[in-house]
């Protein structure tokens, strides 16, 4: 022990200092230093370990099937530890839409830890975390010129997918909303000017199917280019689907799509 206790100092000068961890923090700015739960058992937080294009790394949510009558997830906060703003996406799950898979693509800064926090009815938090390589994402230019990207500004376009599992006996739907935005973090240099471009994203998104809540987004900086956001939902029967989003500008977008009702 005597031994120990007089070689540890070497050994840490020689290995150097440990590597900020900014977690703790964030439970604390975040979630207001709330007790968390190992969420294995309730949540999957899937991405690749090491991405191929740092501005677009998809990220799926998924909910896993339960057999008793635990209390349901409400909101599940994605959290992008080392990112300039951890806070990527807050999203929260309509009461009766039984939304069981969330996906979208995102932009990583650096090498990080990506968090997925869940709270359930009960008030509780759950937590599972996974490790991405990428870099610079956050500044790296749009994939599409000023001038189109304007153009774009606000475009919807709603999608359902044929064969989702179950469908036929549950009513187990899968869809997509995507939104044509820039989604500037605010890090990206305009290339001619070699000017920082302003932030400007969606901050918010909301999703019904006729007047019942299906999922909203409480998005920032670390959402891609033209958000899109897939998901799994149970049809309540309605005719129409709606998205409304709001960008920091102030800009409002909505859309209303007529969809099959036969779902139930």
């Amino acid at each position: 022990m005597l031994l120990s206790a007089v070689l540890s100092p070497h050994s840490v000068s020689a290995a150097g200092p440990e590597p900020y961890d900014p977690w703790p923090g964030l439970v604390q700015d975040i979630f207001d230093s709330r007790p968390m739960e190992d969420g294995s058992n309730l949540i999957a937080l899937e991405m690749p370990t090491r991405a191929e294009d740092a501005a677009i790394v998809p990220v799926t949510l998924r909910l896993k099937p339960t057999f008793d009558a635990r209390p349901r997830v409400v909101t599940i906060t994605l959290v992008i530890d080392q990112n300039p703003a951890p806070m990527a996406a807050k999203f929260k799950l309509g009461a009766d839409a039984n939304v069981s898979e969330i996906s979208t693509r995102v932009r990583i800064n650096n090498y990080t830890n990506v968090h997925a926090v869940a709270e359930t009815s009960d008030g509780k938090l759950h937590v599972v975390q996974t490790y991405v390589k990428a870099s610079g994402g956050c500044s790296a230019p749009a994939a599409k010129n000023a001038e189109e990207a304007k153009g774009r500004l606000g475009q919807m376009r709603y999608r359902e997918f044929a064969g989702a599992q179950n469908e036929e006996k549950s009513g187990t739907r899968e869809a997509q909303v995507m939104i044509g935005h820039p989604n500037n973090s605010g890090l990206q240099m305009d290339q001619v000017s070699q000017l920082y471009i302003p932030a400007l994203y969606v901050d918010r998104l909301q999703l019904w199917q006729d007047n019942s809540p299906v999922l909203s987004v409480e998005g920032g900086i670390s959402i891609s280019e033209d958000p899109n956001i897939r998901f799994t939902y149970v049809s309540n029967g309605a005719k129409t689907f709606r998205a409304e989003a709001k960008d920091t500008d102030g800009h409002q977008f909505r859309h209303e799509w007529k969809v099959d009702g036969s779902g139930m």
